[in-house]
């Protein structure tokens, strides 16, 4: 399954969970956000929200600076 993270197109062997994406991708922590298609995804329901083939994942963190 491709997704698209981060505007940049990456292959997974199956049907994931956003979870199991992140888990994949090495985001662990509460330190960032994701969006799913423009649509923010609420952290308690990440293990729920099942992604397609072509879905857009972005995914933030905040950047401590000025």
């Amino acid at each position: 399954m491709q997704l698209l993270v981060n505007g940049e197109t990456k292959n997974f062997d199956s049907a994931q969970t956003l979870s199991e994406v992140l888990q994949k991708l090495g985001y662990s922590g509460e330190t960032f956000a994701v969006a799913v298609n423009g649509d923010f995804v609420p952290r308690a329901t990440y293990e729920q929200t099942s992604l397609n083939a072509g879905d857009s994942l972005d995914i933030v963190a905040p950047v401590v600076g000025g």
